[in-house]
């Protein structure tokens, strides 16, 4: 086990009619911007339950945010903030509002262009602080210091992270689920699912506390997929659903691990081009990484096959064949289609996002072995 230090000081309000609890938890006396996408949450109840619990605060709404949010609308609300002295912003949605008012909380105060924090990873000395009433379950966003932005403006998508945008709070109420669209739960099932894979599956270093509970994660989105996906599921699927998708990406499962991204970096650059679903474009790359990564990911590709999928027979190249072939198979099993060829993406697209790669120097996956040749063999493979 490698050295690490840990702290998540995310406070956790979760459970029926939770939303209620905000005006408990807001900051007192501070101009709120209330932060949403395409207008959702005024179809599904929580738009109003939010104005309800916020009554006598000061708020100023900035909706609009995109799945996958981009770069250029983000400024308008850091411009919006600066001009009226917002003190704390509420996110009310999914990953990708969180993650856009992640972005806002650390550029209001940015001195330099705001792109660097993205595209330099350039540091940030303050962040207004920000909360989140988490409506789709996928991105851990809701629970972590990690944000992954978009400029359509110029096909580019980067992530960053700083301990300055962890959420100071974030309710979660899985009532929220019973409105979400199938498409959207089957994104959010493979988001979280393959968030697990890029702190599980790289090399083994004797680490079984954390391997257990990633374990334990990847069954329960095995076990509460099809309980969810349907028109009508039960609370209690949906609430381990949400639970299970927030422990995903804390950061409790990865500590003293190695981890991966290789996937997650692949699929940003499908989502930059081609415009694919987030969740869709993890669901392509996955089994490529799995395949071509295999004999650097042997020990931990036959731990999974074992402790999640049952997978014993055979020899090690056999349970590996098979456990690839049921990871798809349960990707597929959501609804999702997992090939390149069935979006029209040809080899002109990989040629492109290794030619991005191999310009940027960029070495991904555990300790760099993910190089812009592998990337395109993965994506290769995916055609």
């Amino acid at each position: 086990m490698n050295n690490f230090t840990f702290q998540n000081p995310v406070k956790i309000i979760f459970g029926k009619g939770s939303i209620a609890e905000l005006p408990n938890n807001m900051y007192k006396g501070e101009k709120i911007m209330l932060t949403y996408g395409g207008g959702s949450i005024k179809k599904n109840g929580v738009y109003d339950q939010v104005k309800k619990a916020l009554e006598g605060f000061t708020i100023i709404e900035f909706g609009g945010i995109e799945p996958n949010p981009d770069f250029d609308t983000l400024m308008k609300a850091v411009k919006i903030c600066r001009e009226e002295g917002v003190g704390f912003l509420l996110a009310v949605g999914g990953g990708s509002v969180i993650d856009g008012t992640k972005l806002i909380a650390a550029a209001v105060d940015f001195k330099g262009d705001p792109w660097d924090i993205l595209a330099k990873g350039a540091d940030f000395e303050e962040a207004l602080p920000l909360a989140s009433v988490l409506t789709m379950p996928a991105t851990g966003s809701e629970m972590n210091c990690n944000a992954v932005i978009s400029r359509r403006a110029t096909k580019e998508k980067f992530a960053f992270g700083s301990p300055k945008v962890y959420p100071v709070f974030s309710i979660l109420d899985p009532e929220v689920v019973y409105s979400i669209p199938k498409r959207q739960k089957a994104n959010g099932l493979a988001d979280s699912f393959i968030h697990v894979f890029e702190q599980y599956l790289t090399d083994d270093i004797d680490t079984p506390v954390q391997d257990r509970w990633a374990e334990g994660v990847f069954k329960t989105i095995i076990e509460t997929a099809p309980k969810v996906l349907v028109d009508n599921p039960p609370y209690n699927a949906c609430a381990n659903y949400m639970w299970a998708a927030t422990c995903a990406l804390n950061f409790f499962i990865c500590p003293g691990v190695n981890q991966d991204w290789s996937t997650h970096m692949i699929g940003h650059e499908l989502t930059a081009l081609c415009g694919l679903d987030h969740g869709v474009t993890l669901s392509i790359v996955l089994p490529g990484t799995m395949r071509v990564m295999r004999k650097e990911k042997k020990a931990k590709l036959l731990m999974f096959a074992k402790n999640v999928w049952g997978i014993t027979s055979g020899s090690d190249d056999e349970i590996i064949d098979k456990v690839i072939d049921t990871t798809e198979k349960f990707l597929q099993s959501l609804g999702i289609k997992t090939r390149l060829s069935d979006y029209n993406i040809g080899q002109d697209i990989v040629d492109e996002i290794y030619n991005r790669f191999k310009t940027r120097g960029v070495e991904l996956g555990e300790h760099g072995i993910v190089t812009p040749e592998k990337a395109k063999a993965i994506l290769e493979d995916r055609l």
